[in-house]
């Protein structure tokens, strides 16, 4: 398709867009759900100076978040290309600091530093760092050995290989993590937005919300949505220019293969990752020499759910908390999950209409969750079903990207040896594109984990007022870091374990499906 026809097409796309939002505004008009884009237009243009300081503000703290969570990614990449025994244990650590809930550690954040943008930048740091951490460690194992091969053979060092060959090989890499980190850390602004700033998009977000103000909460919406979907074009054109070759979709590495049992060695990976995290929280917190009244040890969230006179009491309160949450977020996730790749799937079937729709789902992909949140409260209430769909968004667009991609790399020639077999589209389907898949369904359900969770406790936050996210709240509120800080323990454990479920999980669905990828 030439470039006119692909443009007149994606032009059509957009006002057919814009005249079903107009159509449905109408229809539910009075409903208070719902602004049309008519209603935004004049909204933007009454409040404009508003608006674009809230921008400029958040944007700033954005972008100082992603240079440091993406400086955060290569040094710890580089520690691990250049002691390659250390990868297990790195990478677990940075998964576990990367589970931490980011609306929980905001108000911690908030108290170490005081009036000012750090928490912002901090938060946008941790919501970028894994996913470009991620994609390098890929990316720097990604040379083939035959280029090694080659600078050994005209007598260059280890030196020379390194920077002339793995990290050439790891820039398309950095580049995918990059054009996802984009979007991300414009979330985690909002995020410490919503922990006690007095600029930004996140506390217009709140106001709004909280003063039911539906014109302003779709603005806000629609103007941050735009920022993050820029942001993730602008890098990946200037990815397309510097790494013609892209990679394959890279969410999360592979599990790796199973040496010895398996069982023993997982129990002895978490075991050395529990201590490695409980000695750096205790040694940051020393080296700080942070009061214990909000900067609590692992000691004191030992005794607050332990030994504590009131330990059972706390126990039962964050016990409660966490089955409600789980009762929301497991539901929501495989809803996701299940709607993205099901899509995926009927795009191959009907492939007439991918044109139109992958654009559109890798541009909502980069639409921050907190701006998309309280339009669903708007549409689906305060309840269940809409705390539930808050999740299934979160984890629905990356899954759907993600296996677009993977069903495209089913082999070709067997899809040609079907083909000739006059096999139907849905035989080529089981036999052939779905177990291709199935490796970038996996990524996508490892990192999504995370995702969901955030997603669950952002809206327990802002509508609920029950689960995790409503009890990190109101501890916040009323200083009880002893609770906070054990709410904060306990969903960066259930994150780790969820994802350590589903790549168990994977390696046993793979184990019968490819076991030769296992094993590569």
């Amino acid at each position: 398709m030439t470039a006119p026809a692909a443009f007149a097409r994606h032009g059509a796309a957009a006002l057919g867009l814009l005249l079903a939002w107009h159509l449905a505004a109408q229809a539910l008009a009075g409903s208070h759900m719902l602004a049309g884009p008519l209603d935004v237009a004049v909204y933007l243009a009454t409040h404009h100076a508003l608006m674009g300081r809230a921008l400029i503000v958040t944007l700033e703290n954005a972008a100082w978040g992603f240079l440091a969570g993406n400086l955060a990614a290569v040094g710890l990449a580089l520690i691990v290309a250049l002691m390659p025994r250390t990868r297990v244990v790195v990478a677990a650590v940075a998964l576990v600091v990367f589970c931490l809930p980011l609306v929980a550690t905001g108000p911690v954040l908030r108290v170490l530093y005081g009036p000012g943008p750090g928490p912002q930048i901090t938060l946008a740091a941790l919501a970028v760092y894994y996913t470009s951490f991620i994609p390098l460690l890929v990316g720097l194992r990604a040379a083939p050995a035959s280029w090694f091969d080659l600078i050994r053979l005209y007598g260059r060092g280890a030196w020379t290989a390194f920077v002339q060959i793995r990290v050439m090989a790891a820039l398309p890499y950095l580049m995918a993590g990059l054009q996802i980190a984009a979007p991300a850390a414009f979330l985690g602004a909002m995020v410490g937005e919503f922990t006690g700033a007095d600029r930004g998009m996140g506390v217009l977000s709140i106001r709004a919300m909280r003063g039911l103000d539906v014109e302003a909460t779709w603005t806000i919406a629609l103007v941050a949505a735009t920022v993050a979907m820029l942001a993730y074009g602008a890098i990946g054109a200037l990815a397309a220019r510097l790494s013609p070759a892209r990679p394959d979709i890279l969410l999360a590495t592979a599990p790796a293969p199973a040496k010895g049992n398996p069982m023993l060695r997982g129990l002895g990976l978490a075991m050395l990752t529990a201590l490695v995290v409980l000695a750096l929280w205790w040694a940051l917190m020393e080296a700080f020499a942070l009061s214990r009244f909000f900067a609590k040890r692992p000691d004191d969230i030992w005794r607050y759910l332990i030994s504590a006179p009131t330990a059972a009491a706390n126990r039962a309160t964050l016990w409660a908390a966490s089955v409600e949450t789980l009762r929301l977020v497991v539901p929501g996730y495989l809803a996701g999950l299940g709607a993205g790749a099901g899509l995926a799937m009927a795009l191959v079937l009907v492939p007439w209409i991918a044109g139109a729709v992958l654009p559109l789902a890798v541009a909502l992909r980069s639409v921050p969750i907190v701006t998309t949140a309280p339009l669903i409260v708007l549409a689906l209430g305060r309840d269940t079903l809409g705390t539930i769909t808050i999740v299934a968004v979160m984890t629905f667009f990356p899954a759907l990207v993600a296996c677009i991609q993977g069903l495209r790399q089913a082999p070709g020639q067997a899809l040609d040896v079907m083909r000739i077999y006059a096999t139907g589209r849905l035989t080529q389907l089981w036999h052939a594109q779905i177990p291709a898949m199935l490796p970038a369904f996996f990524a996508a359900a490892r990192l999504s984990v995370p995702a969901a969770i955030l997603a669950v406790t952002v809206a327990e936050w802002l509508a609920t007022g029950r689960g995790l996210g409503a009890l990190m709240a109101m501890t916040a509120s009323t200083s009880n870091y002893n609770m906070l800080w054990s709410a904060i323990v306990v969903v960066a454990v259930g994150s780790a374990l969820g994802y350590a479920l589903v790549a168990w999980l994977e390696r046993a669905v793979m184990a019968r499906v490819a076991p030769e990828q296992l094993r590569g």
